[in-house]
């Protein structure tokens, strides 16, 4: 054996053969979860909300110049920004990045008229709910999951609404179980997040990105600490599993 076969197969000992494409199709093709498949038009607008997941050290001195990397961050929004951009350049898209770390889903309505409204999304694209359930276990927040709820749906109804014919995404908040960040309460107590977010896109009728199933799928090719440490940020690696999924649901 060479020096060279010797580092990969030291590199990929306790894991299986990790392919992103054949993970996100082994867990769409187990979860429930409407695919959109939108056809882009000409000139559309799409926005990515959220919490740090999205936000990911994008540079808000940049936010309101479409498709700019440094607006986009280095998560999951930039790497589906990237594969649109290079895939569809004819399209002439407009891709905005509006997450913002450590949000909650009532502080995204306390700025949705200018981080929302205002740039008129034809596709909007949501992923909230980890801090609604994190920061309650932190004390730093008494939110319930009733309030997560109600806030939630008052803030689709009113995408819809003011925005007319737009197309509404809702990504599953997840958990990459064996994470750092996570104790072993982690799972019971945040499923009825992860539920609310589900079943709000069904009520809605709104497109819905299973992230929990991938990143379970993900889980039997490669532990926690590959897909995303803490579990509850994204290795670059869980970054391309999320943006991969995300297109495969959304387009």
């Amino acid at each position: 054996m060479d020096r060279r076969n010797f580092f990969k197969r030291s590199a990929l000992t306790g894991m299986a053969m990790v392919s992103i494409p054949e993970i996100v199709k082994a867990a769409l093709s187990k979860a429930d979860h409407n695919e959109a498949k939108y056809t882009l038009s000409k000139g559309n607008i799409l926005l990515f909300q959220g919490d740090s997941i999205t936000d990911c050290g994008r540079n808000r001195k940049d936010e309101n110049e479409a498709n700019k990397q440094s607006q986009l961050g280095s998560g999951y929004a930039l790497f589906a920004a990237a594969n649109l951009l290079a895939n569809q350049a004819d399209k002439e898209l407009k891709i905005y990045n509006r997450g913002i770390s450590g949000n909650k889903v009532f502080q995204l309505a306390d700025r949705w008229e200018k981080d929302c409204i205002h740039l008129k999304p034809d596709i909007l694209s949501i992923l909230i709910g980890i801090n609604d359930f994190w920061h309650t276990q932190t004390k730093a927040y008494n939110g319930t999951i009733g309030k997560y709820e109600t806030d939630y749906r008052n803030l689709l109804i009113r995408s819809r609404n003011e925005l007319g014919g737009v197309k509404i995404v809702v990504c599953e908040p997840f958990i990459i179980y064996g994470g750092s960040a996570l104790n072993n309460t982690w799972e019971q107590k945040f499923a009825p997040y992860r539920k609310v977010a589900q079943s709000l896109a069904e009520e809605l009728e709104l497109t819905f990105v299973p992230f929990q199933a991938v990143f379970n799928e993900a889980l039997k090719k490669a532990p926690a600490k590959y897909w995303g440490p803490d579990g509850v940020h994204p290795s670059m690696a869980g970054t391309q599993l999320m943006a991969q999924a995300w297109l495969k649901v959304v387009l």
